[in-house]
């Protein structure tokens, strides 16, 4: 049986993994030259491996985490990821928070209580807000925002900017002015209502490629550079660029399935994807990776910065790329990054370039010193990097109307928003539903 899968992001891999298990041999159709979609390494001519945009896991990445191990069996975890406990601090010291290793969810609510930063009403506020959306099964109000939900539960504005509206920008990459309430719980749930090491935070220590999308791709049949333009159905086949297939897995972004799909069969049903297709707006996400001229260790792996946009101080949060050899290399993430967009790019490093100096320079200046010079840099900007989570989105799912076709992607009804475990889980459920049909 010949089956394609359209797309090698995360979510095209781990469907044909998943089929190759089973016995099938999938033939996978990417338009780019490596594998990884979105999350994949990019070969910078002077700092070598980097990757396409920062990504932070964590511990609720529980497909994602099953995938990597049966990948690469031999390779011990602290090998590819650095796994640290819930841990979240600001650059300039002014809010820490983390978690001691108690049972969930005692030990988010200790987190909570214990953080520093807040004033005591802050930390109230929170406990009462998690305890009764713990308590109503995590649902929010239908088509809420985020912004309304905090409102409605009385946070404080230092709260929401110190913690929830990083949390909201880092998970659904939306302002929480306009991002669904109940996505952004089902975060929280999976991961502060859940096993403790579900909240851990997960680095990777290695290029993205090479921490499972590469290994997948050598074990399949791979068509790089193929910019599929056509899939057309009929009752006996999946046609993709006039090649027949048996089936077929697409798995790739909405506004690409809208530019490749023509069926004649069942219109009404096209007619509601294609409706279901256009609802999606995107969202960007700016990655700057700077190459120091030498070491310089930040006091955490990743910390939060603080945002001045008047001073062009966009940085939402930097990271310590601990597999990087040599002088320290950092990554720089904006989530949402519409705005950022606007301004001169060269000015946007030197501004940014001053507000890690200044906000790591704040904490123990005669132990951290001044930041080094900047040596080279690489910014990577993703401007349909997310679809926009806002509330009433209609999502497909991963079966359709026609037998032979599915759908994989984070940006199908997975119950997430465009993260990589949504992704992950969406391929292995499109696999799943078809191998159910052989």
């Amino acid at each position: 049986m010949k089956i394609a899968i359209i797309g090698a992001g995360w979510a095209g891999l781990a469907a044909a993994i998943r089929l190759r298990e089973h016995g099938r041999a999938p033939t996978v159709f990417e338009s780019a030259a490596i594998p990884g979609g979105r999350a994949r390494s990019v070969d910078d001519v002077n700092m070598g491996l980097i990757d396409n945009g920062q990504h932070l896991m964590v511990g609720a990445y529980t497909a994602t985490l099953d995938l990597m191990n049966a990948l690469r069996p031999e390779t011990d975890e602290a090998a590819l990821l650095n796994r640290l406990g819930l841990h979240l601090e600001s650059a300039d010291e002014s809010f820490r928070m983390k978690a001691p290793n108690w049972p969930s969810p005692l030990h988010s609510l200790a987190a909570l209580l214990g953080a520093r930063g807040l004033t005591f009403h802050d930390r109230i506020g929170a406990l009462r807000m998690m305890i009764s959306l713990r308590l109503s099964g995590w649902r929010a109000p239908s088509l809420s925002t985020v912004e309304q939900l905090l409102k409605s539960h009385r946070q404080s504005e230092r709260i929401c900017r110190l913690l929830w509206i990083p949390l909201c920008l880092a998970t659904l990459n939306t302002s929480p002015e306009q991002s669904c309430a109940q996505l952004f719980l089902n975060v929280l749930r999976d991961t502060l209502d859940a096993p403790g090491h579900h909240s851990d935070l997960l680095i990777p220590n290695t290029d993205l490629t090479a921490l499972w999308s590469g290994v997948a791709a050598d074990q399949l049949d791979m068509r790089y550079r193929h910019i599929v333009r056509n899939i057309a159905i009929d009752e006996d086949h999946v046609m993709v660029d006039s090649e027949p297939f048996d089936a077929c897995i697409v798995a790739i972004p909405p506004y690409a399935v809208k530019r490749v799909l023509h069926v004649t069969s069942n219109r009404d049903a096209l007619t509601e994807l294609l409706h279901m297709l256009d609802q999606f707006d995107y969202r960007a996400i700016a990655t700057l990776t700077l190459q120091l001229s030498r070491t310089w260790h930040l006091p955490h792996p990743l910390l939060l910065l603080k945002e001045d946009h008047a001073r062009g101080h966009y940085g939402q949060w930097v990271f310590e790329r601990a597999h990087a050899k040599g002088p320290t290399q950092l990554a720089v993430v904006i989530s949402d990054a519409q705005d950022f967009l606007k301004h001169d790019r060269d000015q946007f490093v030197r501004s940014i370039a001053e507000q890690i100096g200044e906000q790591i320079g704040r904490r123990m200046p005669s132990r951290y010193g001044p930041m080094p010079e900047i040596m080279h840099h690489r910014l990577i900007v993703e401007k349909r990097a997310t679809f926009a989570a806002v509330p009433g989105l209609s999502r497909p799912r991963t079966k359709t109307a026609w037998p032979r076709m599915y759908l994989a992607g984070d940006w199908t009804d997975t119950g997430y928003p465009a993260v990589l475990e949504g992704a992950v889980r969406s391929g292995l459920q499109a696999a799943d539903e078809l191998l159910a049909t052989l």
